[in-house]
């Protein structure tokens, strides 16, 4: 928490299926570069990219305060599942968070809430913070339907009875990923109001450390005046993750908005 009352903004860069090993680590090093020149103050950082890169980028990342995450994790700590990695190898691996139920895994792996659930539990057992992804279609959105279905996968992807500072949750409306297109403040700040209230019985100590992340389209022109918003605790960067200069812009909005008003 920081001295304020209010949560650490935290903003997470998911590089999703982009990066071979070299630009990979430049990129890493380029962020660790700009951390360790003008420190991040009260704004925590993480960087997700593909697994292939997660060894060698907790390496460049060292001294920077930057943490390191991965995009996704078994619910089983190990067995007979080709392909998949288990949330102690993320862990022995220096991971420090990993999202779990993100759009893109719904809809192209057919991610249920109960796996989503299933997976973030296995993180937090893990010793992991699972940054658990929630959002609407435009479909829904259309039929006036969006409150309830992000309720709903909130009642059935969070796990009970865990401190609200074990796991993050990522607002991300489906329709505005990688699409240029945002929400209208007011919606944000309804839907991060509702998510707060939902929650308010599921965790042990009630929400205030709980950090509500906003996902969809952030970019660096975007960036500061999503953050500013009441009940924005920071950002799930896609795209424009992929830009050094661009998301450390992203990372200076959201330390900048800090001591914003409580409740957020």
């Amino acid at each position: 928490m920081a001295a304020s009352g209010v949560p650490r903004p935290l903003v997470v860069a998911n590089w999703k299926m982009n990066g071979l090993r070299r630009d990979g680590i430049d990129r890493a090093r380029a962020l660790a570069g700009l951390a360790r020149a003008k420190g991040h103050g009260p704004c925590d950082i993480a960087l997700c990219p593909p697994a292939t890169l997660l060894v060698e980028l907790r390496a460049a990342l060292d001294g920077s305060e930057i943490a390191l995450g991965a995009q996704d994790c078994h619910a089983t700590e190990s067995g007979a599942h080709t392909g998949d990695l288990a949330a102690p190898m993320l862990a022995d691996v220096g991971c420090r968070y990993v999202i779990v139920g993100h759009s893109e895994r719904r809809a192209g792996h057919g991610e249920t809430d109960e796996a989503v659930r299933s997976k973030a539990l296995a993180a937090l057992r893990a010793g992991l913070v699972p940054i658990v992804c929630v959002g609407e279609s435009e479909a829904e959105r259309g039929r006036g339907d969006g409150v309830k279905v992000v309720r709903g996968q909130l009642d059935r992807a969070l796990p009970e009875g865990v401190a609200a500072d074990a796991l993050v949750i990522a607002y991300e409306p489906i329709w505005a990923i990688g699409t240029g297109r945002t929400p209208q403040a007011g919606e944000i700040v309804a839907l991060h109001a509702m998510i707060r209230e939902a929650c308010a019985a599921r965790f042990s100590g009630g929400t205030a450390a709980l950090r509500v992340l906003y996902g969809g389209s952030v970019n660096a022109r975007n960036a500061a005046e999503i953050l500013a918003l009441d009940g924005v605790n920071g950002a799930l960067v896609g795209g424009a993750s992929l830009d050094a200069v661009g998301f450390w812009t992203i990372c200076e909005a959201a330390g900048r908005h800090v001591a914003a008003a409580p409740g957020r």
